[in-house]
């Protein structure tokens, strides 16, 4: 891999980052790092300037809510809900919140006839998305979740190793040991990031104390595990790359993945067999869930737009701060001192990544 100037999504150069790689500056840095455009003169664009970095603020906290989020949904250890009906909902949200956009002018329309001969590539997004989502419910079978939330880390690699292939971007060796810190900063997290609050009064164990799934992993998870991890990254990268050849507005590129997306989800619920009815089990929390999820979607998909599929991995990994927070204040959970060594990871990779040498 040889050395590129630090550029991200508009070509734009990076100052210098040293000195911001605490763990409590790491999303500050990012953002910080990310919203210098216009050739690095941020006179020329300041309201755009300030757009962008409130948009990867939102992006990162949005992305961080959902685990903590989807946690107060439960009901006796469970998600009363039907997953599917959940996915849907989002699907549905973000389709008409993109139609509703055009409509009312907010994203101009394009002149003439719709292009849409252009939706097509986004019917292969919408599959990889969604066989990404189902893979990540069949890996529970073959894996507890402490390996899986470890190995998943391995789209990271997977997504910048096709980064490099298919949009011919090269990394540069500090950026290569930036990406393989944050994999090492969410493995860290997944495997102790948290610990249940001590219980001082007397009484039997929990459920879950008493009997903790053990480590393992089969053979057919392995090879699912891969699986997920190069359509993580091929999902990604191929949705940046239709995104920014096609000159659409991003409102109009969205209602075609989400058309594509709803019909496909459309299908998965109706054969998902016997289960709850489609709003059944909502909560208050189950509905926040489902906001979240397709605003947050919706910010994602500016990010790849406007940013890169490197972009959006930083935003996932400086989402477990903002997950760490959120399950310590909502769910009691204590932090341990591999968080911080978690934190203290990203912080490392942000300014290994968009640092001068």
């Amino acid at each position: 891999m040889g050395p590129t100037p630090k550029t991200l999504g508009h070509e734009f150069p990076l100052q210098d980052l040293t000195g911001m790689c605490s763990s409590t500056q790491a999303t500050q840095g990012l953002v910080w790092a990310m919203s210098v455009e216009d050739g690095g003169m941020p006179g020329l664009a300041r309201p755009r300037q300030a757009r962008w970095t409130l948009l990867l603020f939102l992006s990162t906290a949005m992305y961080g809510a959902h685990a903590p989020f989807l946690a107060l949904c439960h009901v006796d250890g469970r998600v009363p809900f039907r997953p599917s009906s959940a996915v849907l909902l989002t699907e549905l949200i973000k389709l008409l919140l993109c139609a509703f956009s055009l409509l009312v002018g907010w994203q101009t329309w394009p002149q003439g006839t719709a292009p849409w001969r252009q939706a097509a590539p986004f019917a292969l997004s919408a599959l990889l998305y969604g066989a990404n989502n189902n893979l990540v419910i069949y890996l529970q079978h073959h894996m507890d979740p402490s390996t899986y939330q470890v190995l998943s880390n391995l789209k990271i690699g997977s997504t910048a190793l096709l980064y490099c292939l298919c949009l011919g971007h090269r990394l540069s060796a500090r950026q290569g040991l930036a990406l393989l810190l944050l994999m090492a900063a969410g493995a860290c997290y997944a495997s102790g990031g948290f610990q249940e609050p001590m219980n001082s009064l007397p009484g039997p164990p929990s459920a879950a104390g008493a009997r903790p799934m053990p480590l393992h992993i089969t053979p057919l998870g392995l090879l699912l595990l891969v699986l997920y991890c190069l359509i993580s990254g091929l999902s990604s990268v191929y949705t940046e790359l239709i995104m920014k050849r096609q000159r659409l507005p991003l409102a109009l590129q969205n209602l075609f993945l989400y058309t594509f997306g709803v019909i496909l989800n459309l299908g998965l619920y109706a054969g998902s067999g016997p289960g709850p009815g489609f709003l059944e089990g909502f909560s208050g929390w189950a509905v926040l869930v489902v906001l979240n999820q397709a605003v947050n979607g919706l910010l994602m998909s500016a990010v790849m737009k406007h940013g890169s599929s490197i972009t959006r991995l930083f935003v996932v990994s400086c989402s477990l701060v903002v997950n760490a927070v959120l399950s310590a204040v909502l769910l009691q959970l204590q932090l341990t001192a591999i968080f911080f060594l978690a934190a203290s990871l990203i912080g490392l990779a942000v300014c290994l990544y968009y640092g001068s040498p």
